[in-house]
């Protein structure tokens, strides 16, 4: 019995995800700059620039095949995949087709990760994220 409940339940949710988007097959996205064990002047902005192969890059909102649009993690973990991408200061959204920002970071360690979002700011299906670095701002 509670098998079945919990196999309806999983049938109900999985139901009321939005289709994931396809992503190309081999789609690669990486942080240009800054290099994984980074040392950041404190006090200051710093640009991070994002790489993208395979893949297009078109704004929030605009469907069009084999794009998305970059959201930058920030000392977190990636979005589960069919979940939306919050938008808070740990996950910056750069939905205008952006590629590249500045941000400043208070002193210590942070990691930065890349994850491209789909018109409705949802992973793709396989989710094209990079290998997360760990810099240090002094």
């Amino acid at each position: 019995m509670k098998t079945l409940f919990a196999a309806s339940l999983l049938l109900m949710f999985s139901a009321s995800l939005p289709a994931a988007t396809p992503a190309p097959k081999n789609a690669h996205l990486y942080i240009g700059w800054p290099n994984n064990g980074e040392v950041i002047a404190a006090g200051k902005p710093f640009k991070v620039w994002f790489g993208l192969r395979d893949m297009g890059v078109a704004p929030a909102k605009v469907q069009y095949p084999n794009t998305g649009h970059h959201h930058l993690l920030i000392d977190t973990e990636l979005t589960p995949p069919g979940q939306e991408i919050p938008s808070d200061r740990n996950h910056l959204h750069f939905g205008a087709g952006e590629t590249e920002t500045m941000i400043e970071l208070p002193p210590g360690r942070h990691t930065l990760q890349l994850l491209m979002g789909d018109e409705n700011h949802v992973p793709h299906d396989p989710p094209v994220y990079s290998k997360k670095i760990t810099i240090t701002v002094k």
